[in-house]
């Protein structure tokens, strides 16, 4: 069960794709790479919303994960470079070839997209559900997420994050549901 949010309040039935991130007030997500914050809080809720499930992020994501690939989840990485290689992850070099795999393997899970903003960008038209995590600071940085049109998605669930001495930043978690929800299979 997730710690921040009730996904059981979803009506949507797997697999569908999810959004995962986290921005600042200003919608930025990302820093030459990186979070431009630390916030232990928020890295549990992302590690309880995509356990155990199917994790897609393009190339820059995966090799910023510290030790990769991502444990107890299956890692796509999506990239253009057609010699990229990796252990623990299955590669993917276009939208479609993801959605082949994901249909060949009939996956019964959720489908997180994880970054970066290009991979938010390409799979806008797929995504059914959003976890997002707005962290109520500016911060420097060179990324931003895409803009998404909130008014074809309902708001589900939300909650305050908690603020202490590892968590120093005002924040909440919302989870949205697409209004009218596209099947993967």
């Amino acid at each position: 069960m997730l710690k921040n949010l009730d996904s059981k309040k979803l009506s949507s039935e797997v697999p569908y794709f999810t959004y995962v991130w986290a921005e600042d007030a200003k919608g930025l997500i990302g820093s030459q790479g990186d979070l431009p914050w630390k916030m232990p809080a928020e890295m549990q809720h992302f590690v309880d919303v995509t356990i155990g499930d199917v994790v897609v992020m393009g190339r820059k994501s995966y090799e910023s994960i510290p030790h990769p690939p991502l444990r107890d989840r299956v890692n796509i990485v999506l990239t253009r470079n057609e010699d990229y290689e990796t252990k623990g992850a299955i590669v993917c070099h276009n939208k479609a070839e993801v959605i082949a795999y994901l249909k060949d393997q009939e996956f019964k899970k959720p489908i997180h997209i994880i970054g970066g903003s290009t991979l938010f960008e390409i799979f806008m038209d797929e995504v059914d559900v959003l976890y997002r995590t707005v962290i109520h600071e500016v911060f420097d940085g060179d990324t931003y997420m895409p803009e998404i049109d909130y008014d074809q998605f309902n708001l589900v669930d939300q909650s305050e994050g908690k603020v202490d001495q590892e968590n120093k930043y005002s924040h909440t978690y919302y989870l949205y549901e697409k209004k009218h929800p596209i099947r993967l299979n």
